[in-house]
């Protein structure tokens, strides 16, 4: 049986968490509901895929190589609210007692990093899943990578045929679609007059954006011509800020990511200061039972 890693987007997961519940303190009133909803995702990630390796891993400060590129780079979205932010060391701190590793390197964005661990991984014959609402893992999904993104019991892992049911384009022709669609999300600017359908019809048609930017003046709709041919820069631009980086030099081996049973001293604590009583009963009936908690 091979390897199984377990790549966890710590933020796309906790924003998930915090707007999803809305509302909820610990007994000295400072907001936990961010905390509650992260470490429920994250233990159902673990009961559920049964990783023998796992990282959870964040963005640490401005992400420099794509900001070089393009200065407005995620420029239109808003600070992290100040509720979030106060409980982000509480989110830590349960990461850490579960064992986990968690990974971030200044300056690189957790996309990247993620990506690296998971073509390196891959490359070993090691199954990789990626937890994360971030469509740009697309590109890099194949035989030993899958996406999942969301953590309810019936979730099905993306594979490249999910990725062709959803776009109508492989996973190599990801960044490409990307670049001419654009991404509000990252506020990339798509190419004027191309929407999802028409890009997933000219990748059909002409397979890359090369061989399209080549052949850009047989088309036969002269708008979509003219737009095209107009749209070299920024299809270059747009292609270097889509294209994850799967080559960082990072400090960590997949040794470093196996799963340990967690500190459960640690964690009963923390649920005990944070007011999760049903979280509390759950590890209480478990130690009594003798389980690595493992399963959690």
């Amino acid at each position: 049986m091979s390897d199984k890693l377990l790549l966890v987007d710590a933020f796309s997961l906790i924003y998930r968490a915090f707007y999803a519940i809305r509302s909820l303190n610990a007994p000295d009133g400072t907001p936990v509901n961010a905390i509650l909803g992260f470490t429920k995702m994250l233990r159902k990630l673990l009961a559920t895929q049964s990783p023998s390796h796992c990282a959870i891993v964040f963005d640490c400060g401005a992400p420099h190589r794509r900001l070089a590129l393009l200065p407005s780079y995620k420029e239109q979205r808003p600070h992290t609210p100040a509720p979030l932010e106060a409980q982000l060391p509480g989110i830590r701190e349960i990461i850490k007692a579960l064992r986990l590793l968690i990974a971030g390197i200044e300056g690189e964005e957790a996309d990247d990093i993620i990506a690296t661990l998971a073509v390196q991984a891959a490359g070993k014959h090691c199954d990789v899943l990626i937890a994360s609402q971030d469509k740009d893992f697309f590109q890099i999904v194949s035989p030993r990578i899958r996406l999942l993104r969301s953590d309810t019991a019936d979730a099905e892992p993306l594979d490249a045929a999910g990725v062709v049911a959803r776009y109508g384009v492989k996973p190599e022709q990801i960044v490409d679609y990307l670049s001419l669609v654009g991404d509000n999300v990252d506020n990339i600017p798509g190419v004027p007059g191309i929407g999802p359908k028409t890009a997933a019809e000219l990748l059909g048609r002409y397979g890359t954006v090369d061989e399209l930017l080549a052949r850009a003046s047989t088309l036969d709709k002269p708008k979509l011509r003219a737009s095209v041919l107009g749209a070299g820069e920024r299809l270059s631009l747009n292609r270097g800020l889509i294209r994850l980086e799967t080559d960082l030099a990072l400090p960590w081996s997949l040794e470093t990511l196996k799963v340990q049973p967690p500190e459960q001293n640690q964690l009963k604590e923390l649920y005990k200061r944070y007011g999760f009583h049903s979280l509390l009963a759950e590890l209480e009936k478990q130690s009594v039972r003798g389980e690595l908690l493992l399963d959690l």
